[in-house]
């Protein structure tokens, strides 16, 4: 009996150790894209490139879920800065979906509520049709309704490797699991892929 005890203590303890060595999945492609930044340059995918990402889509009068959202990954900006590692080593993408409010004006405005760091935090903007098949094809964010008195959308952070893969994607509102913490351990783990 103790034999087995013992087996089965280097089992788990073998599978634990090589859990945290397993690369994440390949999920999809991110397709490329072409947005506004605040600072009123054009930003492409190759200009995030070679660096991991959290990838994130809202719009600025969102009443409730893109402010929170904002908020943890401030947090989660925090924790990154702290080691040095956050506009060097890793970066954040949020992507608003209504141009017609989301002016860049507007949009740092909102990103100034969250002391966002723009060196290594884009907050881009664009067409909305663009902005739609973008988030439903490269990270399955469906956004319905056509402006902010009806936005409806999925509350989900992408994961993005330095190949432009898609590898991870998080329901922020799963408050238990996805912490600051857990964001910044995924982007640091990618990093050193």
């Amino acid at each position: 009996m103790l034999l087995v005890a013992v087996g089965l203590a280097v089992y788990l303890a073998v599978g634990y150790w090589n859990k945290g060595n397993d690369k994440l999945p390949v999920i999809g492609e991110v397709q490329d894209f072409s947005l506004e930044n605040v600072d009123g340059k054009q930003i492409t995918l190759a200009d995030t490139e070679g660096k991991p990402r959290l990838v994130y889509f809202f719009f600025t009068e969102c009443p409730d879920v893109c402010p929170i959202t904002t908020y943890m990954l401030s947090q989660t900006q925090d924790l990154l800065a702290k080691d040095g590692s956050f506009g060097k080593d890793v970066e954040f993408v949020s992507i608003s979906f209504d141009p017609l409010n989301d002016t860049r004006e507007a949009i740092k405005a909102f990103a100034d509520r969250f002391h966002a760091d723009y060196s290594g935090w884009y907050f881009l903007r664009g067409d909305q049709e663009q902005v739609r098949t973008l988030a439903a094809e490269s990270f399955k964010v469906l956004i319905y309704g056509d402006n902010k008195d009806n936005f409806a959308h999925a509350n989900l952070i992408g994961l993005v490797d330095r190949d432009n893969r898609l590898r991870g994607l998080y329901d922020a509102g799963d408050t238990e699991n996805v912490t600051p913490e857990f964001l910044a351990g995924a982007l640091k783990r990618l990093a050193r892929e």
